[in-house]
């Protein structure tokens, strides 16, 4: 648990990267009543109190992800904050998605890893010069198209060869299909949201401003250091191999 300066330091940071404030009156969604301080000209406001020990709890949550050796991947898709979850993804060096989410990407991801391993073919081919070798300059501007393609759907999942085993979600109503796959498949769910979410939609919401940059950068640099820290003490487990006991020789 944080010290009580430590949680007014993140309160005051919070303030002052406007993640208090929430959308219009008419856009909330009911769960997030208990979260609210008030409304101000027809606004909503967050009560930041609440806000750190949701993101205190969000971040032990994802240390011991980290610790644990637990993959993860963020998934923020809206314009205004995807080049936000790219930074911090390739900080950490996670997997993220920030273009539309692909149908199947967990639910499928069988197929996905088909697609994923297509696209590091052709790339191998295209560096190798065995695509100028095999195919014509119109075909190879096809596949090149095809390239890109794949690039902006999987780029940023390429290097994931498992099943997720947590999602960090910014707005969760607008990447509603990741959050629904991640349910269907049992995989927890961190989500910085606003108040037109359903926060009994996630396991571990974070109520702040989801569409104010300054706000999001905030929570989602506190959730990546938290799991940095944690993935720095994870100790990957050794298989150990028994040997089978030599037979006796029969009489």
């Amino acid at each position: 648990m944080s010290s009580i300066s430590e949680t007014s330091t993140l309160i005051d940071r919070m303030f002052k990267a406007g993640a208090h404030f929430g959308f219009s009156k008419s856009r909330r969604h009911p769960s997030v009543a208990p979260y609210l301080f008030g409304s101000k000209q027809g606004f909503d406001i967050f009560d930041l109190e609440k806000t750190s020990i949701l993101l205190e709890e969000a971040t032990a949550f994802i240390h011991t992800a980290g610790v644990e050796g637990k993959r993860i991947v963020l998934v923020g898709s809206k314009e205004e904050i995807a080049d936000i979850i790219r930074t911090e993804a390739t900080k950490a060096e996670v997997p993220f998605v920030v273009n539309r989410w692909i149908g199947g990407t967990i639910t499928n991801f069988s197929e996905i890893k088909k697609r994923i391993a297509y696209l590091a073919t052709l790339e191998k081919d295209r560096e190798s010069g065995e695509l100028d070798r095999k195919f014509t300059k119109k075909e190879r501007v096809v596949l090149q198209r095809e390239m890109d393609r794949l690039i902006q759907s999987f780029g940023g999942i390429r290097t994931l060869e498992q099943l997720p085993q947590v999602l960090v979600v910014v707005d969760p109503r607008h990447d509603f299909s990741a959050v629904e796959e991640a349910r269907q498949a049992g995989i927890p769910v961190i989500a910085i949201m606003s108040s037109d979410c359903n926060v009994r939609g996630v396991d571990k919401p974070v109520v702040v401003n989801d569409s104010h940059r300054a706000s999001v950068l905030l929570a989602l640099n506190e959730l990546m250091s938290a799991y940095t820290a944690g993935r720095a003490l994870y100790v990957p487990k050794v298989a150990v191999v028994t040997a089978k006991p030599e037979k006796q020789p029969t009489a």
